[in-house]
């Protein structure tokens, strides 16, 4: 009953596309599950940021002889963010590496999505105020240029 309900989930994400959660972007995409994982990794790099961590359940089910659509949550950041984070509040910094989510879809493609980081960094606005609203600004600029490069 678990795996059904776990497979899923995996299902309705695609349809996020049209009716997002609050505070996230998805981009569907025509590529492949694999490409995307690479194409994502590469924007990543290109626009300034450090792959932190990498976490899916797709290959250990396989492992264990369980079949599930590919699944990666790729946290990224980097120094000079964590540092300027660290200035504006030290409790923000459990969100970092924000993430990005890569999901494959039934007909093979992929989905790339993410909680964008003016989100992510909005209960902490009342301690970091405008200077921790700038960074994520900035952040979310940088997020938005890497889905792009990402999905073309």
């Amino acid at each position: 009953m678990k795996a059904a309900l776990f497979a899923l989930g995996f299902l309705a994400l695609p349809a996020w596309a049209d009716d997002a959660p609050s505070g996230w972007a998805v981009y569907p995409t025509q590529k492949s599950y694999e490409d995307l994982l690479t194409d994502i990794k590469a924007a990543v790099k290109e626009n300034g940021l450090i792959l932190v961590t990498q976490a899916g359940p797709t290959q250990a089910a396989a492992a264990r002889g369980i079949t599930i659509p590919g699944n990666r949550v790729i946290g990224v950041f980097n120094n000079d963010y964590a540092v300027r984070v660290l200035e504006t509040s030290v409790n923000a910094m459990i969100e970092a590496p924000i993430r990005f989510y890569v999901t494959e879809n039934p007909d093979g493609t992929a989905t790339l999505s993410y909680k964008t980081p003016s989100f992510v960094f909005s209960p902490y606005l009342l301690e970091g105020g405008e200077p921790l609203r700038n960074i994520a600004a900035d952040l979310d600029t940088k997020f938005q240029s890497i889905a792009e490069t990402a999905v073309k």
